[in-house]
């Protein structure tokens, strides 16, 4: 029986789940997963495993993790060998760096363009405040790319920041958002991405009806 649980939610709209999934199944973690379904009572259930009703939350042996940069940290000290963050230190920093700006901005952008991998919106206008992190976002992607030379953003295999901007990928797939060969180019590199379709094939069979919620979870 594996030692590891991760407690996620929807895997249609929770794009915080799909970035603590994602870590999880990259550093070779065995775990099962526990769905909740976040309406009142999963609130109160979560608020008792956790500080926070935010998913995913990592439990592994005696050891909890809610945060999902504390979950790839972890991951990390587990299997080093998983290559979660890059060699490089310069590229680690970096790395560290965009995948922290994923993790604490980007507001605007989470509000617009909610995940939502089963939807495609052909002609979707996005709201001023929205748009510079739109840009900010094809920026990053663009200046790691053309450094790394991909298809990954630090090169030739996935790393956290990959699991971090999986999600915008759906996004502006759903939204469809214009984007320059080399951007369009890597989405489908994230699309393609044997852990990506396992994820999203789960979320094309999830039934419809969620319980909506007042922020991104």
């Amino acid at each position: 029986m594996s030692q590891a649980t991760l407690t996620i939610s929807s895997k249609n709209y929770s794009s915080w789940s799909l970035r603590g999934w994602l870590l999880c199944k990259m550093a070779g973690l065995d775990f099962t997963e526990i769905l909740v379904e976040l309406d009142d009572e999963a609130r109160q259930e979560l608020l008792l495993l956790s500080p926070s009703v935010l998913v995913p939350r990592l439990t592994h042996k005696d050891v909890a993790v809610w945060d999902t940069l504390a979950i790839a940290e972890y991951l990390h000290e587990l299997a080093p060998e998983a290559g979660l963050w890059p060699k490089d230190q310069a590229a680690r920093a970096r790395c560290r760096s965009i995948s922290g700006e994923m993790h604490s901005g980007f507001h605007n952008l989470r509000s617009a363009l909610p995940m939502n991998l089963k939807s495609t919106h052909k002609s979707f206008k996005i709201f001023s405040g929205a748009r510079p992190d739109v840009e900010r976002i094809k920026t990053i992607w663009t200046e790691c790319l053309e450094k790394s030379g991909g298809p990954w953003l630090f090169g030739t295999t996935p790393t956290v920041a990959d699991a971090m901007y999986a999600p915008v990928c759906s996004r502006f797939r759903t939204y469809s958002v214009d984007l320059e060969p080399l951007l369009a180019a890597y989405c489908e590199t994230v699309f393609s991405w044997p852990l990506m379709v396992e994820w999203t094939n789960d979320a094309i069979a999830e039934p419809d009806e969620i319980i909506e919620l007042e922020v991104e979870f």
